[in-house]
């Protein structure tokens, strides 16, 4: 049996009921602040989620029909900051396009530099000088090995030339983004005539609109630094010509392959890069021819 304590017998005297003894209030929590680096929210996704848009979907469906929102195990997706960039894999932001920053004159530099050294790249180069070598034994290259290497080592030439003055000299310049820029929520025929369009007309770093240098100015460059080592050719004016129109004649095949070919890719699980490397080269050795 509990032992009963007695009563104070002061306040007894007195007639003064006993105080009651009123529970202390919680003590508030101490505000830390968050150190900097360390279990700090990042207001930036890093990337959504597709359920997590439809339940922000439904969510909103909801409270626009005036029904409460009980809250789940899968919270309704926050709409991005303004501030924030679309989470994004940056190597394929780097050779497909900018859409955060634009390219440094460095960073063009390591671009040309990239597609010049491209395995692929280097696949099709061999590939394009064997079937030609052995489909034509007595042209200006030679026959036999000697004149495959010479081949393999003109098309390296000039693939480089055409980085670098492409690429990033010129497009460093006149401040020029170097990229082919897609158009995947457009129609069919308005994707055609912008890979067309954006032969002599592209964007710049800023992401205005400006005339292709690029191609506008390496196109004869290129050309004429070719006569000085490619074997067999007409150095003449119009031949120059005829070669230079056919280059940019020939140069919507790449933007078409850098247009349409990633939609086909999802659906049959293709290596795009090997197919564009592969159409690019030959195109720009019947240009050469």
């Amino acid at each position: 049996m509990a032992a009963i304590l007695p009563a104070n017998p002061r306040c007894q005297a007195q007639g003064t009921p006993p105080a009651v003894q009123q529970p202390l209030p919680e003590a508030p929590q101490p505000s830390i602040p968050n150190p900097i680096g360390r279990n700090s929210p990042d207001p930036c996704p890093v990337k959504s989620d597709q359920r997590s848009a439809s339940n922000a979907t439904s969510a909103g469906n909801q409270a626009a029909a005036g029904q409460s929102l009980q809250p789940g195990p899968q919270a309704a997706a926050q709409p991005a900051s303004p501030d924030c960039p679309p989470h994004q894999n940056w190597y394929v932001r780097f050779t497909n396009g900018p859409q955060v920053k634009p390219l440094t004159p460095r960073e063009k530099g390591w671009l040309a530099l990239r597609n010049s050294v491209d395995p692929f790249n280097a696949i099709t180069i061999l590939a394009d000088a064997g079937i030609a070598i052995g489909s034509d034994s007595h042209s200006a290259y030679g026959p036999g090995m000697p004149g495959f290497a010479r081949n393999v080592g003109v098309s390296y030439t000039q693939d480089i030339t055409n980085e670098f003055f492409n690429t990033f000299l010129i497009s460093s310049l006149v401040h020029q983004d170097p990229h082919y820029h897609r158009m995947p929520g457009a129609s069919i025929p308005k994707r055609l005539g912008h890979a067309v369009l954006q032969v002599v007309w592209t964007q710049g770093d800023n992401g205005r609109p400006m005339p292709n240098y690029g191609n506008l100015f390496s196109a004869p460059i290129d050309d004429e630094l070719s006569n000085l080592y490619v074997p067999g050719r007409r150095t003449n004016l119009p031949s120059a010509a005829q070669r230079v129109a056919i280059g940019l004649a020939t140069a919507p095949i790449d933007n078409f392959v850098s247009e349409f070919l990633p939609d086909l890719a999802r659906h049959i699980h293709i290596q795009v890069v090997v197919i564009q490397r592969i159409i690019d080269q030959v195109a720009k050795t019947g240009a050469s021819e």
